[in-house]
């Protein structure tokens, strides 16, 4: 018999439920912003640099591999601070994952599915609508049936 989720843990589930739709939505965008940076970096050959001395944004080339260079830049580079940013998200986004995942008694399978929609670009979308009405519909109905009884 597959595990259910307990009715003491009705109210921690929706509550789980809430934060996991705005960590997959912020996942999302930010993944979507660093694939953006990505296809910049390497196949422009470019990098955003905030608050340059020149400008308050500014396209910088960057050096060809194996190419030294004098040049330094100067400013804030957002490439590295959106790199560092879904690195940090992208934990509460798992975090957000176990604490519906644990109380749902689901099998370290969805973990690792819906782990990897902070992963692949726009899977995070997806996931999060299909998970929520998965669990709304589940808790609707559970607690629809207790409240009959």
């Amino acid at each position: 018999m597959k595990l259910q989720p307990k009715p003491a843990d009705y109210p921690r589930i929706r509550k789980a439920l809430s934060f996991y739709k705005v960590t997959s939505v912020i996942t999302g965008v930010m993944l979507l912003l660093l694939c953006a940076v990505m296809v910049m970096k390497y196949a422009f050959g470019v990098q955003l640099f905030l608050f340059t001395p020149n400008a308050v944004a500014e396209f910088m080339p960057l050096a060809p591999e194996g190419v030294d260079s004098d040049f330094v830049p100067q400013g804030f580079d957002l490439f590295k601070a959106i790199l560092i940013a879904h690195g940090w998200f992208y934990v509460v986004y798992l975090v957000s994952d176990f604490m519906v995942w644990s109380p749902m008694r689901w099998n370290f399978g969805r973990f690792l599915l819906i782990a990897l929609g902070g992963v692949i670009p726009l899977m995070s979308f997806f996931l999060e609508g299909r998970i929520v009405r998965e669990v709304t519909g589940f808790l609707d109905e559970k607690e629809s049936a207790v409240a009959q009884a």
